[in-house]
């Protein structure tokens, strides 16, 4: 699903964005978020799960898009990331701190860039695409 060096740089990373869009209104809304990885799957967690947007419109909607990225450089401009489309679903973890409910997403679809080599060469971007599942 991921290569070691996906999965090395998912490991690095602290913060993902993951959007969400309303099945009632259609409206997508994009939230900052922590994460957890198992490899198959990411966890996204809360304070008050239940209350937030990303949540609801989750459980009303399971398709979401979750990106995780960064500057690696900004001379010479070196952006890296991992782009997802997936399905959530809600799961219980033991949490610390919030609740204990959890989107859990699987991967359906991937987008890589900046990993394995520079995004962009000789003033073309490389964006590599796979179908996961």
């Amino acid at each position: 699903m991921f290569s070691e060096s996906e999965l090395a740089y998912i490991k690095s990373q602290r913060l993902a964005r993951m959007a969400t869009s309303s099945r009632r209104t259609l409206q997508p809304d994009v939230a900052a978020v922590v994460y957890q990885f198992d490899g198959e799957y990411f966890y996204v967690g809360g304070l008050e799960q239940e209350k937030t947007l990303k949540f609801i419109n989750a459980t009303s909607n399971p398709k979401v898009a979750f990106v995780i990225d960064d500057l690696e450089s900004v001379q010479p401009w070196m952006p890296r990331g991992i782009k997802i489309h997936g399905d959530a679903d809600v799961v219980e973890r033991r949490n610390d701190h919030g609740s204990p409910l959890f989107l859990r997403i699987r991967p359906r679809v991937k987008w890589v860039w900046g990993i394995d080599q520079p995004t962009l060469q000789s003033g073309k971007a490389f964006i590599f695409k796979n179908v996961i599942g």
